[in-house]
């Protein structure tokens, strides 16, 4: 392992970064793509086939991770990053020709190899940098996810401009042009400016490599980074339709609040890095799930109005009914106070709401001449329960949780050199697997249960239970572990 960063680890470390930028713009491409193409009526998806849309490339990403790993620490990363580059701008050409879901989705799967980069590049910056540094270098270089902001910022106003803001719908097919041409020339930077470096491990051979993955932290680690890098590529691509469907935003307008969750979860993965070398990736692993838990919980009650049976006014006794108006009904003589709809909840909307809000009335059930029994309703009461979900502090909570999400993603790659110095690839490329699987397989599960339960904050639903097994495994994992190391402690209890 290198004893000390040099000029030449700084140089690995920007064109792995700006590399890995690159490919994660391409990556989350149908996030915004699938969305306006839909949402155009250029062709007739529904939520589960768009949800497939935008997770095949992520699913590719995914599954090829592992043999991208243990590629770049057999050969090193610059032919391994360099030819991927270059592959993968030949699919992302050949979307321009898309004319079906089954088109889109077969040259989705083949950019969706950019999604790999990741693995290459963990591999890459860890032979790069001494152990002391490896978590700020990693954190640096995974700061590249702020890819998916420029996607979500750029792609949504290029295509209102390739489009004629809609007059000339077929001009989508320019898009995928461009990036097409972003790959190219990228790869080919990488491979005039790389140098190539390959870790202790690259002599043995796949078998022995592969032993790690017998370990059950392995997958645990894969758990984590299932929930903080698989369902932030998911989000950041859900979020678009999210905004679009719930606050009805216009698609610039959703792409911005999308890369609201995006940008600060890329760039805070550098100050994630550095927090994991400082306190340690368990600590900070800590933080990030309790923090997960409790903000997707709050992020799980939908924008709704509910209106529920509320105190109503039973008669006294018996009579008939001699008056009836919006402010009082008269049985014989007896007066009976009703309580009027105000109004004070109308134009909510217009304001920011935090809490929800509440507001009762009542509605007369009887008319004048009836005949009413002691204790027989005269008006029933109504309660209107309001929740505004507003779009602005909604989108604060999406934003921190990015950030949250970032900070763990740092630390998921912290402990791997720890524990696996020398197989960072390997390890990284099936974490990274689990993680991508996330990214994949998150957004078909947010279209299923939108569909089942007709709520978009189901999505979170998820995420919270999600959150909370990571947390209750790795604290389980900890006071056992801590157990092992001091079982004498058992005894003072």
């Amino acid at each position: 392992m290198i004893k000390k960063a040099t000029a030449k680890s700084h140089k690995a470390l920007f064109l792995n970064t700006t590399a890995f930028t690159v490919c994660f713009a391409a990556w989350m491409l149908n996030g915004v793509l699938v969305t306006f193409l839909a949402s155009n009526q250029v062709f007739d998806w529904g939520p589960v086939e768009i949800g497939w849309l935008m997770g095949i490339p992520v699913l590719t990403g995914a599954i090829f991770r592992l043999p991208a790993g243990m590629l770049t620490d057999k050969f090193g990363g610059k032919p391994v990053y360099g030819g991927l580059l270059l592959l993968t701008a030949v699919p992302m050409y050949l979307l321009t020709y898309a004319d079906s879901f089954m088109t889109f989705a077969i040259a989705s799967f083949g950019f969706g190899m950019v999604g790999v980069s990741f693995a290459i590049g963990i591999a890459y910056t860890s032979v790069w940098y001494p152990k002391k540094n490896q978590g700020t270098a990693l954190g640096i270089f995974g700061a590249g996810n702020a890819g998916a902001a420029l996607t979500l910022v750029f792609a949504p106003t290029l295509l209102n401009h390739l489009t004629d803001n809609g007059a000339n719908i077929e001009g989508w097919r320019q898009l995928p042009i461009y990036y097409a041409a972003m790959l190219a020339i990228m790869g080919v930077i990488f491979f005039i400016f790389a140098d190539n470096r390959k870790p202790a491990a690259h002599k043995k051979n796949f078998v022995q490599m592969l032993r790690p993955l017998k370990d059950l932290r392995v997958w645990r680690f894969g758990l984590y980074y299932f929930l903080v890098f698989g369902c932030f590529v998911a989000f950041s691509q859900w979020l678009v339709p999210y905004f679009v469907n719930v606050y009805y935003l216009p698609l610039v307008t959703a792409g911005i609040l999308a890369a609201l969750f995006s940008f600060p979860s890329g760039v805070i993965r550098a100050a994630g890095g550095w927090m994991s070398d400082k306190w340690g990736g368990r600590a900070v692993m800590y933080w990030v799930l309790g923090l997960s838990v409790a903000i997707s919980f709050m992020l799980i009650v939908p924008k709704m109005e509910i209106y529920s049976p509320g105190k109503g006014i039973m008669a006294k006794r018996t009579g008939t009914v001699t008056a009836v108006t919006k402010a009082h009904i008269v049985v014989d003589k007896l007066r009976y106070p009703v309580k009027k709809k105000t109004g004070e909840l109308d134009n909510l909307d217009d304001r920011i709401v935090v809490f929800p809000t509440k507001t009762t009335w009542q509605e007369p059930v009887v008319k004048v001449g009836d005949k009413v029994k002691r204790r027989q309703l005269l008006a029933k009461g109504v309660t209107m329960i309001y929740f505004q979900a507003n779009v602005w502090i909604f989108a604060g909570f999406v934003l921190v949780l990015g950030s949250v999400w970032g900070v763990g993603k740092a630390a998921v790659y912290r402990l791997i050199p720890d524990y696996y110095p020398k197989e960072v690839g390997v390890v990284g490329g099936m974490v990274g697997v689990l993680g991508g699987l996330g990214g994949f397989i998150s957004p078909i599960i947010f279209g299923y249960l939108l569909e089942g339960t007709g709520l978009w904050t189901s999505a979170w639903m998820f995420i919270w239970v999600l959150s909370v097994i990571s947390l209750f495994w790795m604290h389980n994992v900890i006071v056992r572990m801590e157990h092992k190391e001091h079982p004498e402690d058992d005894n003072k209890i």
